[in-house]
């Protein structure tokens, strides 16, 4: 078994002699590797820099005794697994180790068959609880990413994105049009990060005026304005530890702008009214609907906020440019729709699905999820059909060509233009063909391969499209 397989165990002991004894007789008999200490604050030392599956500790040792430093493992290290050792002990003493967190309690002179088997047995805990915090961070990512819904190129690349950035503290600012879902990107962000446990704080910030969002992000005093009766935890604070969401930053005043910068750079915050400043530990992530380069410009947007704020930028592309996820996503609706409103068992015809994949939804993924709530809600029967949604009449003129592509060079502009149509076209032929790739490559005059071709660069499956 390779290095980067053992098992790591660190010895903190004051007796050299007795250092040396653990760490031969371990090292033959068990597959890990050994650190030694001679004193709790040498190893508290080791472990800025390392981890450890195991730490042997002694009671008895000057400075730092091994109860204290048990005491802040276990207030900083909580699933770290620690054996207690000492010459001098009682019943009393290994009560009050296990009470603390010790897993067992070793008396010297050891036995060291016994010792050996006690380690052993130990590292098998540590491997279970390590077993089981990566088989949790997998689900907690399976669960955080579940509601962002699609298998299109544009999407996994968000989806990519979440996963590669959710474990850092990196500020992310998040784009895209009203109703792309923003705000469950922020919370898949939230959920898969180490930061889950902890608060997850929205803020809508153009729903406050200027006064009430500064006094509401980072609290007050009592006493700090007239109806300041009592000292108010702002929402900064109110994240602590967690991810504070900052939803359409791009509306927010010149003056919090200026504030919001000061946070980001000094990691504190000053309550109204409070004369010194608080530290705080809450990741941002923020989201506008707003072309911030453009409010730049004009004089609207802090340049320096921006790139603060744009350290990670993830945009949601507009539902028009992703209509090979259209069929999924009203079928993930239609089935949290049905079991909400205890319709299950319904279904969206052929006919409609086809002229949902034409629409060009201007109101985004909210406006598909509020048509299919208002469909379940109204439709008689068990399946939908056009006539239940009024969609046809709605159905737009479409533009390849929009005032976007206008401004773009030539080669990514027509790069742009041809990826349009072919995930339209492609995903309208599989709509009318309910997902049968052969009927949709000989309505579309195709080979079924050349088809099957286009489909593949563009990551469009056919499964979206079955009933």
């Amino acid at each position: 078994m390779g290095e980067s397989f053992l098992s790591k165990l660190l010895i903190v002991d004051d007796e050299q002699d007795m250092l040396n004894l653990l760490a031969r007789t371990v090292s033959s008999e068990l597959p890990c590797t050994v650190a030694t200490a001679t004193s709790a604050y040498q190893a508290q030392t080791f472990l800025e820099s390392d981890s450890y599956d195991l730490i042997l500790l002694d009671i008895r040792m000057p400075g730092m005794d091994g109860m204290e430093f048990l005491g802040k493992l276990r207030k900083e290290r909580p699933d770290t697994t620690v054996l207690m050792m000492t010459a001098y002990g009682t019943i009393d003493m290994a009560v009050e180790a296990i009470k603390k967190g010790a897993y067992d309690f070793l008396t010297k002179p050891f036995d060291l068959d016994n010792v050996v088997h006690l380690i052993s047995k130990a590292l098998e805990r540590s491997t279970l609880i390590k077993e089981n915090r990566q088989l949790q961070r997998r689900l907690r990512e399976h669960e955080g990413l579940e509601e962002i819904v699609g298998t299109g190129p544009r999407i996994m690349k968000v989806l990519e994105t979440i996963r590669l950035v959710a474990n850092t503290d990196a500020t992310v600012l998040i784009t895209g049009e009203s109703g792309t879902g923003k705000d469950l990107v922020a919370r898949a962000l939230h959920r898969t990060s180490h930061r889950s446990d902890h608060a997850f704080v929205p803020v809508n910030c153009p729903n406050l005026p200027e006064e009430i969002l500064e006094s509401e992000l980072f609290g007050y005093r009592k006493g700090a304005f007239t109806h300041a009766v009592r000292d108010k935890k702002g929402l900064f604070l109110e994240a602590e530890g967690g991810t504070i969401y900052l939803d359409e930053i791009g509306d927010i005043s010149g003056t919090l702008q200026t504030k919001l910068l000061r946070v980001i750079q000094e990691k504190e915050i000053r309550p109204l009214g409070e004369t010194k400043s608080i530290k705080v530990d809450a990741r941002i992530v923020a989201s506008t609907n707003r072309n911030l380069k453009e409010k730049i410009e004009q004089g609207l947007f802090r340049e320096d906020l921006f790139y603060r704020l744009n350290v990670i930028s993830l945009q949601m592309p507009p539902l028009r440019e992703r209509p090979e996820d259209i069929p999924s996503l009203a079928r993930h609706f239609l089935q949290r729709c049905a079991e909400e409103s205890g319709k299950e068992g319904m279904r969206i015809s052929p006919e409609l699905a086809e002229s949902l994949v034409k629409y060009s939804w201007p109101g985004n993924v909210r406006e598909l999820e509020n048509l299919i709530r208002r469909a379940v809600i109204l439709c008689a029967g068990p399946e939908i059909r056009n006539e239940d949604v009024e969609l046809e009449r709605d159905l737009p003129e479409k533009c390849l060509v929009t005032e976007e592509v206008k401004r773009l060079p030539y080669k990514e502009a027509k790069r742009l233009v041809l990826e349009r149509f072919h995930r339209e076209y492609v995903s309208e032929g599989l709509a009318r063909s309910r997902g049968n790739v052969t009927q949709a490559a000989r309505a579309c005059g195709l080979e079924r391969q050349a088809l099957q071709q286009v489909m593949r660069k563009y990551g469009i499956k056919s499964k979206d499209f079955q009933p």
